[in-house]
């Protein structure tokens, strides 16, 4: 059984279901971001990367409020909110129908945040005409993704810091439903 690192009981959050929300970024969930992203990667994604890809990978984007508040601006980002503190978020590309990333704190995976933040882009890409998504995906993400219908187009590594990181191609085709 592997060791990790315990996160003080006052950064972990903790939500109940029932209490989150979901919405666009605002500023101020920047520095949630940051911490989202550092721990998903490194304790949410322990299973599938070794701690040298881990490393890796969470210093290719730097762990400050500043840079991922940068990154509001460069892409449409949904955040999943809990207590007013964004807990898990999404950023996107609308024009190309590209998810760029999806990240949950690692405490509160698999109840559902990552999927209800996908349906939200979903959506958000079908109203703006957008008829097909797609996602570079880790291998935790992958399996989930073609279980909700995402197609695998294929596997390919992306390098960060001289360590080779497996991931897969995938893409949805976006239908809207009549109601």
């Amino acid at each position: 059984m592997g060791e990790t690192a315990a996160v003080p009981k006052s950064e972990a959050p903790r939500c109940p279901a029932p209490r989150i929300r979901y919405r666009e970024a605002l500023a101020r969930d920047a520095g949630d971001q940051a911490e989202i992203f550092h721990h998903a990667v490194m304790q949410g994604a322990a299973a599938h990367y070794t701690r040298p890809q881990r490393d890796a990978w969470v210093s290719a984007l730097p762990r400050e409020a500043c840079a991922w508040a940068a990154r509001q601006a460069l892409y449409t980002t949904l955040v999943a909110e809990c207590d007013g503190r964004c807990v898990g978020f999404l950023e996107l590309e609308p024009l190309a129908g590209r998810i760029v990333t999806l990240y949950v704190w690692p405490s509160l995976a698999r109840r559902g945040i990552g999927s209800t933040l996908l349906i939200h882009a979903e959506r958000l890409l079908i109203e703006r005409g957008v008829s097909r998504a797609s996602i570079e995906a880790s291998l935790m993400l992958a399996v989930g993704l073609e279980r909700r219908g995402w197609r695998d187009l294929g596997h390919e590594y992306v390098e960060r810091n001289g360590e080779r990181l497996s991931r897969h191609r995938l893409e949805k085709s976006l239908v809207a439903l009549q109601t």
